[in-house]
């Protein structure tokens, strides 16, 4: 789906096309057309209108791309990341969105999902300080609203990790390890987009391209703070997760050696009375203890409960059990 905008003497109205007049800096309209997964034939827009570069072109419809920052001729090509939750799992997912600035126009292609562009969308026409400060303007209003959409998620995250740690000490159960690896999972794939996201922000806020402008690089600058505290976090979750593996780890290998430490203790127990039962079942002549024939067991069962009382005494007076 193409939606486009156009703002011209302070109102913004939505078009129903695109014309080619609005290229021209000089025609006084500020331009934004947003691609909502787009179809092929609306992805033609990139090339044939705007006469975008092939390459950022097979980048903006292909299926993800990691974050960064290109400059072509007469425009910026940027891709950076918003992230989702995920009702389904419990977690989060990040989707890629393309920006194409230029002089007097900004062009978005995403898959539809992303809460950022919609809410800026959907208040475009009444609003028009949203385009009324220019496409780079606008850009970092969307990058703003996409990064503050991260916190929450990162929230919830950490809300999951203390539960998962609960979890762990409490029941130890072998199954939550593939929770573990599931979180380990996401924080790594967290961190794979926002690494290099953090540097293309750094590089929007240090003023290495000329369509920003000092006041805009400012903003850039506070965004940049925030996806810092973001990656930071994540580098911070992630070595929380390690430790929760190893812990539960330990915390499974100590509870097995409990159990293999009780089923040793009964089978250690149970030998002699074994061995003695065994050997006084032979049908060989054996010595006779005092008594009659029915006395040779209570004295078997005598010798058997002393040499197992004696040797559980005896553990006890240890500290093995």
């Amino acid at each position: 789906m193409i939606t486009i905008f156009a703002q011209r003497n302070g109102v913004t109205e939505q078009a129903a096309k695109f014309d080619r007049a609005w290229l021209n800096p000089a025609s006084g309209v500020y331009v934004w057309v947003d691609l909502a997964a787009p179809s092929i034939p609306e992805g033609l827009i990139l090339s044939d209108t705007f006469n975008f570069h092939r390459l950022s072109v097979e980048d903006a419809l292909s299926a993800r791309q990691y974050p960064k920052v290109e400059a072509y001729d007469g425009y910026l090509y940027v891709i950076l990341h918003g992230i989702e939750s995920r009702v389904a799992d419990h977690g989060f997912a990040t989707h890629d969105v393309d920006f194409f600035i230029g002089p007097n126009y900004l062009v978005t292609v995403h898959d539809g999902d992303s809460r950022s562009i919609i809410d800026l969308r959907e208040h475009a026409t009444r609003n028009p300080k949203i385009l009324g400060e220019g496409p780079v303007a606008l850009f970092h209003r969307i990058v703003d609203a996409m990064v503050d959409h991260y916190r929450p998620e990162l929230d919830k995250l950490e809300d999951r990790l203390d539960a998962l740690e609960e979890k762990i000490f409490e029941t130890g159960e072998p199954r939550l390890v593939r929770q573990i690896l599931d979180e380990k999972r996401q924080v790594a794939s967290l961190r794979r987009i926002v690494t290099p996201q953090r540097d293309v922000l750094a590089r929007l806020a240090r003023r290495d391209f000329v369509d920003v402008s000092t006041e805009l690089s400012f903003r850039f600058r506070d965004v940049y703070d925030h996806l810092v505290r973001i990656s930071d976090d994540a580098l911070m979750f992630q070595d929380r997760i390690t430790g929760m593996l190893d812990a539960h780890l330990s915390n499974v290998s100590f509870r097995l050696n409990e159990v293999m430490k009780v089923l040793t203790l009964v089978t250690v127990l149970f030998m002699p009375p074994t061995l003695v039962a065994g050997i006084w079942g032979m049908n060989v002549p054996l010595p006779r203890l005092p008594g009659g024939d029915a006395a040779q067991f209570w004295w078997v069962l005598g010798a058997m409960i002393a040499m197992t009382g004696g040797m559980f005494m005896f553990f006890r007076g240890r500290r093995w059990i």
